[in-house]
């Protein structure tokens, strides 16, 4: 199970439409770990890692949106994953789980 890290932004009718709320929401149930933030000039980020399968997952879901979201645009950038497998520990890595930064 190969485990990626992607950072994403996203375009469009994407504040102040649940799109945050959204994202942990769908992130938590592929499980994965990361976090996503409004910006001042209306996009929003986010960084997702875990299970390549699921990620990319995640960025479907995140072409689509939520129900008010209208995604115009995704610059989406590879990066080097920080999550790693540890035995019956399950995950480990720089993110606990997967947060709204405000």
């Amino acid at each position: 199970m190969e485990t990626v890290r992607v950072h994403v932004y996203m375009e469009g009718r994407v504040q102040g439409v649940f799109y945050r709320d959204w994202t942990r929401n769908s992130a938590k149930e592929l499980g994965l770990t990361g976090w996503v933030k409004n910006l001042e000039d209306g996009r929003v980020e986010a960084i997702f890692e875990g299970e390549k399968g699921k990620v990319k997952k995640m960025l479907e879901y995140c072409k689509k949106g939520s129900k008010l979201a209208s995604v115009e645009h995704m610059d989406i950038i590879w990066e080097k994953a920080t999550r790693r497998r540890q035995g019956y520990d399950g995950q480990a890595g720089e993110f606990e789980g997967f947060a709204i930064i405000r």
